[in-house]
Order: C-alpha cells, then structure tokens, then sequence
C-alpha cells in the first residue's frame, strides 16, 4: 500500500493536499475522484451507530437511522468480559458495513476522575488498566469488521465544564499512571484506525497543536499507525497541528484552513515534507475503507437484539440481596417507578440512538407471563414530588408481598455538554422510595443512571440491582436477573462514594475559569479511598452473585526478569452456576515515592458450574510493578517487596503472597516525604493539598486561573463570556435558535436530549467554532471580525466579515 499512497501523493496538487486535511462537511472526508479516493464516512459511536438520516440537522441529533442500542460504556464495563465486549465490536462493526460507515467514533477511554462528570456514561472506568483492556476489546471487535474506530477524547478531557477551553493541570507523573496509561494500553493491544484529540488545553497548549502528545508520546513512543482526528470543532491553529501530528481536522472547515496550510507551505511555515506525512495517513484511512466497503450486507437486527440482552444481562451489578432475589415467577409482585415502562436506556448528547426496538420491565413481564400491578409514582419530565402518584403507588405496595421500583436518573441530571453538581437522584425519586418502604419492606430498587447516587434508603431495602445504561434490550435482561434466568456477575467498575465531599477531587472540580488543577495527583477511585482507609457506599470491583465463590492455592512462578504467572483456584460453592470477577492487584508499601496502596493488575471473568473448580493464571511483567519516574524519565521499577493480591474487588482480598525484586539499580528517585508530605499519609477526612505541596509534584509554577476584567477577547473565548458585550448577547440568542431550527419541534428523547446538550454546548463554545455551527453560510472570516467588533474595532470587523478572499 505504501508505494500507491506515494503514487497518489506525488501526483495531488499542493490544494488537494490541504483539502484532503479537514472534512467535506460534518461526517464525511474530502475526495480526490481522479486519484481513486472516494469519500468516506465517520460517524457517532460508541455504543450503536449514530448516522445521518435522509433530510436530518446537519448534526444528525435527529431522525438518525435505526440501529442497534447496546449498553454504554458505563454499563459494559461492569461486565469485565473482553470476550463478550469483542463480540459488541463486531456488531458494531457489521452494523457500519450496512450503513457503508468507515469509521465510528469511540469508544470513550476518558478516566472517571469525578463521578460529576456529565459524559462518564460513555466512558470505561477509574482504573487505566481495565479502561485499556475493555477499550482494545472493542477496538479489536469493530476493527475485525474492516471498520475503523476513534479512540476517543485524547486526553485529560475528565469533565464537560469548559471542555473546549479549560487547561488540565496535572503533574506528569500523574499523566502516566492515570490519564494517559488506558489510552497506551489501547493503543498498543489494538491498533485503533483513529485517534480522537480532546478540546482541552494541558500544560497550557492545545491537544490539537500539542506535538509532545500526539507526535512524541502517541505515535513514536507507543507506535501508533493510525491518525490523529480531532474532535469536531477541537482544531485550534490548523498549520501548527499538523507540525503537531494532527493529521485531520473535523467537520470541514470550509476552505478557511485548507487555504492556511497553501499559505504556509508557500510561505515556507509549513514544509511539504510534514504535510505529505499528513496526507501519507489520511490516504492510508481512505483506501482501507474503501477495500472494506461490503454494499450488499446486511446485518441480523434479531441476534444483535439478543446480543445486546445478553451484554446487559452480563453487566448488571447486584449490590444488595438480603435474601429477597430471585423472586418466583408464580408470585405477584408491585411495579412502581415509570422507569419501568420508560426505561432510561442510554444517555443524552452526541452518543444517543435510535434504537428499533426498545424493552422495558413491564413488556419483559408482560412476554414472560408474569403476574404484576404497575403504578408509575413519579413522572419522569419533572423532578416535582406527586402526592398523588405516590398515594397510588403506597395502596398498591400494601397490597403485596415484593415489590420492584425503578428509580435513578433522568437525562435533565447527566449529558454530554454539562456535568453534575451532586451526587442526589430526583427528589421524586428518592421521596417514593422513602414512602414505598414505610408499607412494604420487601422492596428492590432497579437503579439506572450514568454515575454513582447517593442511596440514604439503602438500610431500608432489601436489594439493589445496578443496571446503568443497560440499552434498547435492558428491560428483558433486567427481568431475566430479577427471575434467576440469569445470574448476576457484573461487578462495579468505579467506585460508589458515600457523599460527594469524600471524593478527592471534590474541591478541585471542575476548577477554575482557565484551568482545573488536578491535585490529587494519582490518587484517583479507589487508589485514594483503599489508601486514605475512607468507608464507601460500594468499592471498586464489587459485585453479588446468587452463588458463592472460594478462592485457593494462589502459586507464583518466576519466568525471568520481571515476568511472572500466578495462578489461583477458583469453586463455584454454591448450588447455582455463575461467573466471577477475578482480580489481581499488586502493592509496593514501602516506597521512596509516594503510592497507593495497591492497583488493578490484571482481571479475568470466569463462568463456572456449581460445585465446579477451575484453574485462572495471570502474567505480570515489568509494567505491573513499575511507576512513572521522571528523573529518567521512563518506568522504573524499584526494589522491594511487592504484595500481589487477588480478590472479588478492591476491598476484598481473598489471597496474597509477596515476591521481592531488585529493581532498576542506579536510577534515582525523588522522594516528596518533606516537601510534599501529605500525599503519602492521606490523613484528613477529607483531601485538601495545599499550593505548595501541589507545586512540588507539578514541578512548575501554576497558571493564572482565572481571567482579568480587562482581558482582550480572542477566537478561543468561550460565547458565553462575550455576553457583557451586546454583539455577544445577540450571537448566544442566535446560535440558540439556529440549534431550535436544527432540532425541530417535536418532544422526542433525542430532540429534548439534543436540546440541552447543545445550550449547554453553546455557551461554552470558543469563539473559533461558530463557523462548525453556521456552516458555509457564514463569511470565511466572520470569526475574525465577530472578535474585532467586541474588542470595539467595529469598521475592521465588518471588514473582515465583508472580505471575499
């Protein structure tokens, strides 16, 4: 393939060239028809296709074409399976062979930094190992289709606050271990076609323009031979990404870029050398996908259905069972919550779905033949409390033995573009509860939500099933569970906090105006609470099951250097079949540097028979003791003693047996015991690093946070902070019914959805980006003077907006 790209490189005039850098439109790449490279598509993922329907926005949030709804991502993870997360993937990518779609955009390898997060549906885990493990499951699933896929937000994009604007300040150790550790590890298992770049800035640049990212680190230290996209509207100064390695730039820009990069090669800003590297991996993309296209396939809606109840079935997470499930099919049980027939199945933004069939609790029921009254209690378009909902609902929780009540979060609570302020579910929620428990205490909440709640009636119940975001089929795989159809064996990906004040980042999210400082440095999830010994609601990798499992004869063989294999027992006690989570985490107390107390690994997912016994064996090697050291700077291992510990979750460690290594001899490592002393003891209730400490690991001085009254307005200020200035104001009120004008009238879930996602969006926007929104409506340099005229060079913006050329 090699020698044909450089054929059709040397043969594209320098303005295809630059063409061939950003996109057509809002989904589909340029083309060079005489040069046999046809357009192609990419579209939203990441847990179903989001395509363009026929005569939709440009956007594509509505009338999309119907596709397969799986669970998020959120969801999945809880399933632990890579070998059932490889199965999604090909569907996924079988769906995109239909729909002719080359790429599809995800999956979400974002780390759960908060559980505030507004877009923590979509993504994987706290944990860097199991985000990169399940991402490069779904990589290697879709990609085994001939479908590419975007490894997406590349990196430290952990909040939607400012997203497009706000610089990430975070030590770089921190980096490593943390926010960059998933993305590597997918990366180099998988091979994604695409790596998606976040809007952020980190240290103060761009990811767009940022070469140490997605040049040094992404493509030469961790290999990757794919290219760099942006996310849509993230190109901050075309000519400088693609010295960067930001190969292409999405949705088109309308000739405005492309004319930038002609004048820089001609210029000679740019050399051509660089650019053709550009082009070399977007021709690469293009006739990948075009030797892949399959026009007659046609995927089976059916066994994808059935996939997709399988897959939330394998998700959900029991998290408490006082002897009250399963229930008996042949006893009549109370339905309460409207959840239960308007099941929130997915989450709101750029990842819904329009799924062609949807199951809820009550139609699963209802095909079962299972005896049931409903009440709705709640209405799922207001937070108000209804008394009279509710009375309906008490009479009817009176009248029987068991009741199940499905309650969570509403799309209003959790989206792409905003991110939560607490951790409560709906006051009408959490008030039915409370009143349902007082005439019947044999009651189980179904939760489904994007991110942890608060549970302040969980003493009062007698189970909790964690559901998520279980997609269009959830309401058949929850009945299947609530019956004993299936087992429960999902296991919690991120840690459940009593109350939001315990999380370490509760006073750092989501930071200031210009930046967010990540204080915490590693001590994300369960790396702080397992440390800090705080009580949590659930911890990280727990999960019930309806049978019991004993853990024996962990054995550790030394293969040579740092590679070893463990191998543990695992019986099925019980009396009914099921499967295990089987975790492995490695600790390294005494340190010069400062650690948790253990991490994540290695994990596999069993399925065993009852009274059955198997044999599990995990491979460690250097990088399962190694911590980031940047005197190096690389990995270092130290030496010492190393615990290693297999348990059903973080909490509990069934058995462990310690190995002693050497370690890398003659490297130094920095110790921050009196500089920074707080982050090796943890000791407050709550954490709260000053400026100083957080300096010394940072290694630098902080940004300014916050921006000056007097600031000069540029094409990266964000819509919302013009709004002082009258052209300011009246922009906001006309992107705001140009997105009622793409949305529509009707009240559908993906309109409404739509709609808050997109004022939120809005406001927050750069400047630079409203040229994404207007389309080629717009004048080429309608930005450019938008800015001079709030900076109150009036004659000159209107100049500008005028220029032809």
């Amino acid at each position: 393939m090699n020698k044909k790209i450089n054929e059709i490189i040397n043969q594209l005039t320098l303005e295809e060239k630059a063409g061939l850098c950003s996109g057509s439109d809002f989904w589909h790449l340029k083309s060079v028809e005489r040069l046999g490279l046809s357009k192609i598509m990419v579209t939203d993922g990441p847990h179903g296709l989001r395509k363009k329907g026929g005569e939709s926005d440009h956007i594509g949030l509505q009338n999309s074409v119907p596709a397969t709804c799986f669970p998020t991502a959120v969801t999945t993870a809880c399933s632990w399976d890579v070998d059932l997360i490889y199965e999604m993937g090909e569907a996924l990518g079988e769906e995109c062979l239909q729909e002719d779609v080359s790429v599809i955009l995800g999956p979400g390898a974002n780390i759960k930094r908060s559980p505030l997060c507004g877009r923590n549906f979509e993504y994987i885990s706290e944990d860097p190992n199991h985000t990169g493990t399940m991402a490069a499951a779904l990589i290697n699933g879709i990609q085994s289709q001939g479908v590419g896929t975007s490894l997406k937000h590349y990196a430290m994009n952990n909040q939607e606050t400012r997203r497009m604007t706000i610089d990430a300040v975070v030590d770089e150790r921190t980096q490593r271990e943390i926010y960059l550790a998933g993305f590597e590890k997918a990366v180099k298992d998988s091979q994604p076609w695409t790596v998606m770049c976040s809007y952020n800035k980190v240290d103060g640049t761009y990811l767009s323009d940022y070469k140490r990212f997605l040049t040094d680190i992404l493509k030469e230290e961790w290999g990757h031979t794919g290219l760099v996209i942006t996310d849509w509207g993230a190109c901050n100064n075309r000519v400088e990404g693609i010295k960067a390695g930001l190969e292409l730039e999405m949705p088109t820009s309308w000739g405005k870029n492309d004319e930038k990069i002609v004048n820089a090669v001609n210029d000679g800003i740019l050399s051509i050398e660089l650019l053709d590297k550009a082009i070399e991996r977007i021709i690469q993309l293009i006739l990948k996908s075009q030797e892949n296209r399959r026009p007659e396939y046609k995927y089976d809606k059916n066994a994808h259905h059935s996939l997709a109840r399988r897959i939330a079935g394998q998700s959900a997470v029991l998290l408490k069972n006082n002897s009250i499930l399963p229930l008996d099919k042949d006893s009549k049980v109370a339905i309460i919550g409207e959840f239960a027939k308007k099941t929130r199945y997915q989450g709101a933004g750029s990842s819904i779905i329009n799924p062609y069939r949807i199951d809820n609790i009550c139609s699963a029921l209802d095909e079962a033949g299972i005896n049931y009254d409903y009440a709705a209690g709640y209405n799922i378009k207001t937070d108000t409390i209804n008394p009279i909902l509710i009375e309906e609902a008490k009479k009817l929780a009176g009248s029987v033995e068991k009741v199940i009540l499905a309650a969570g979060l509403t799309d209003n609570y959790e989206s792409e573009g905003f991110d939560r302020t607490h951790l409560r579910m709906p006051d009408s929620h959490n008030t039915l509860i409370k009143e349902i428990v007082s005439v019947n205490p044999n009651v189980v909440i179904v939760l489904m939500n994007g991110a942890p709640v608060e549970m302040p009636w969980l003493d009062n119940v007698k189970g909790v099933l964690e559901c998520y975001l279980s997609g269009q089929a959830g309401g058949s795989a929850i009945v299947d569970i609530l019956y004993g159809d299936v087992n429960p064996s999902g296991k919690l990906a991120e840690t459940f906090p009593i109350k939001l004040e315990d999380t370490p980042s509760y006073k750092y999210f989501p930071g200031h105006k210009k930046t967010v400082e990540y204080r915490e440095s590693i001590y994300v999830g369960y790396r702080y609470y397992d440390k800090a010994h705080k009580d949590v609601l659930f911890p990280f990798g727990f999960g019930l099951s309806y049978t019991e499992f004993e853990y024996s004869n962990i054995k550790i063989e030394h293969k040579d250097g740092y590679n070893y294999d463990v191998s543990v027992s695992i019986k099925n006690t019980g009396s009914m079949a099921g499967a295990e989570v089987v975790q492995l985490y490695v600790g390294n107390s005494e340190s010069s540097i400062y650690k948790a107390e253990k991490e994540l690994k290695s994990f596999k997912k069993v399925f065993i028979e009852s009274g059955e016994c198997k044999e599990l064996v995990f491979t460690l090697n250097d990088r399962s003791f190694a911590f980031y050291n940047i005197n190096i700077p690389g990995w270092h291992v130290e030496k010492g003693d190393y615990t290693i510990k297999i348990g059903a979750s973080s909490r509990d460690i069934r058995l462990e047996q310690v190995i002693s290594l050497e370690g890398n001899s003659g490297v130094a490592v920095r110790s921050y015991k009196e500089a920074a002393p707080y982050y090796y003891s943890l000791k407050d209730e709550m954490f709260e690093i000053d400026e100083e400490q957080f300096r010394e690991i940072l290694g630098r001085e902080l940004p300014v946070r916050d921006r000056k009254s007097d600031e000069l307005i540029t094409e990266n200020a964000m819509l919302g902070d013009t709004t002082h200035k009258f052209t300011g104001r009246m922009m906001l009120n006309i992107m705001k019914k140009q997105v009622g004008k793409m949305l529509g009238e009707s009240d559908g879930e993906d309109v409404e959805s739509g709609r808050l996602m997109m004022e939120a969006v809005i406001k927050e926007m750069p400047i630079r980006a409203i040229g994404m929104m207007g389309g080629d409506r717009l004048p080429k340099y309608f930005t450019e003077g938008f800015v001079n005229i709030l900076n109150g060079h009036l004659i000159k913006g209107i100049g500008l907006m005028l220029k032809k050329k």
